[in-house]
């Protein structure tokens, strides 16, 4: 049991460090997947709406009537399921500027993992790519109060929906949360690389 204790303490730099790969692989994958028009539509209901970057859309704010007579917002008839590939809805998106905005959004996602990996070599990269991961996981987050996605829909049915709406998170809504880790995967990164900064400045 020492052993381990004392392997455990004497790797907290490693696992700091695994950390840092861990936020890259994530950053890298998620971001490169914005250039694929199923990833570019499923976010739609984030950024529309979001205050902080609805206005990167043209449809923002927009409303239609759905096949019930009901008026909702426009972007809910036409999401693409994913897998699917429906003609008038990625028209749709085109004209929105979904794409657009997905492809940007990911080229940045991937430079923020970037910084973070190469914090384990230079703490001054390292600090900004760890502030950078905690703000964008503190706008991530924000879905969970701006996205009505993220929580269970009452969709009726044979019986009585006895589960929706807050607390109960959605597929949509449990990624959002773990959001949590990341933010605090970015502060640590970051706390971590400015203590070697402060170390070299006192050498």
């Amino acid at each position: 049991m020492e052993k381990i204790l004392v392997f455990l303490a004497d790797s907290q730099r490693s696992f700091v460090n695994f950390i840092r790969v861990g936020i890259f692989i994530v950053m890298a994958w998620i971001g490169g997947l914005k250039a694929f028009q199923y990833e570019a539509d499923g976010i739609v209901p984030f950024v529309i709406n979001s205050p902080f970057m609805s206005f990167f859309y043209n449809n923002t704010g927009k409303t239609a009537v759905n096949d019930k007579g009901e008026t909702v917002a426009e972007y809910t008839l036409h999401k693409n399921p994913e897998g699917k590939m429906v003609a008038k809805n990625i028209e749709w998106h085109k004209q929105n500027g979904t794409y657009w905005f997905s492809y940007g959004l990911g080229t940045v996602i991937c430079l923020i993992g970037l910084l973070v990996l190469l914090g384990i070599w230079s703490p001054k990269i390292g600090i900004i790519g760890g502030l950078l991961t905690f703000g964008m996981s503190i706008v991530t987050l924000s879905f969970l109060i701006t996205t009505p996605e993220v929580y269970v829909p009452n969709l009726g049915g044979d019986m009585p929906t006895p589960n929706f709406g807050f607390p109960y998170l959605s597929g949509a809504g449990r990624l959002v949360l773990k959001d949590i880790i990341m933010s605090a995967g970015g502060l640590i990164a970051a706390s971590d690389a400015a203590q070697r900064l402060l170390k070299n400045r006192t050498v």
